[in-house]
């Protein structure tokens, strides 16, 4: 598995490609989400460095020994908490947390792999709290989508 910077816009953004194959499957609402809440820019790449990141950890999983694909999160424990230990500033957690429930939310079911993924960044980043805070932090939906999604 590949190393990045602290707090990189890299390693916060391989916990969102991470959430984004939890379940085995990369939806079209999703991808759209993405483009929509401009998920790149927020974390300071171009959609080609995003797009960049989410295919070199699809390789990386590929080649690796920790990958599973037994229904639930596609890497091991150690794997997670690696990942996941890449992020230590608190805004940043905040913000990857936020899209990344987002994330899961948007086809109108969190996948059990997804939700191994949620609770891996609440658990190791302590943000228990910021679940009942996410709408202080992380992408917005203009109001009409937000609407539409909670209808469907």
């Amino acid at each position: 598995m590949r190393k990045y910077a602290q707090n990189s816009p890299q390693a916060a953004a391989r916990i969102v490609a991470l959430t984004l194959i939890a379940d085995g499957d990369l939806g079209p609402a999703e991808l759209t989400l993405l483009d929509d809440c401009a998920v790149h820019q927020q974390l300071g790449l171009t959609p080609e460095g995003l797009h960049t990141v989410i295919d070199t950890f699809c390789e990386d999983l590929l080649s690796s020994k920790q990958l599973t694909w037994a229904g639930t999160c596609p890497v091991d424990e150690y794997t997670l908490a690696e990942l996941m230990g890449e992020i230590d500033d608190v805004a940043l957690r905040r913000k990857v947390l936020a899209m990344c429930v987002q994330l899961a939310e948007v086809d109108g079911q969190v996948a059990e792999g997804e939700s191994v993924v949620l609770n891996a960044a609440v658990q190791h980043w302590s943000l228990h709290r910021a679940m009942f805070q996410l709408s202080d932090a992380g992408l917005s939906l203009p109001r009409r989508d937000r609407a539409q999604n909670q209808q469907g």
